[in-house]
């Protein structure tokens, strides 16, 4: 079974999800949150000052000069 809804928050998102799961009949359950584009541009914003340094960045960037 597959349900698709649309949460007020992630708080009632996660109550509705332990509540299927609390009754027994469901073996897996999965949330995913979704993101307005506003979210999506702030995320993207946050990304590029998080500081994050890939350990295959380096990798990429020097087989890509020889």
């Amino acid at each position: 079974m597959i349900a698709i809804t649309d949460m007020p928050d992630n708080i009632s998102a996660a109550a509705l999800a332990i509540a299927f799961a609390a009754g027994g009949s469901v073996q897996s359950i999965q949330t995913t949150p979704l993101m307005t584009a506003a979210q999506a541009v702030e995320a993207l914003r946050k990304a590029g000052t998080s500081g994050y340094k890939s350990i295959t960045a380096g990798a990429s960037a020097a087989a890509a000069g020889s």
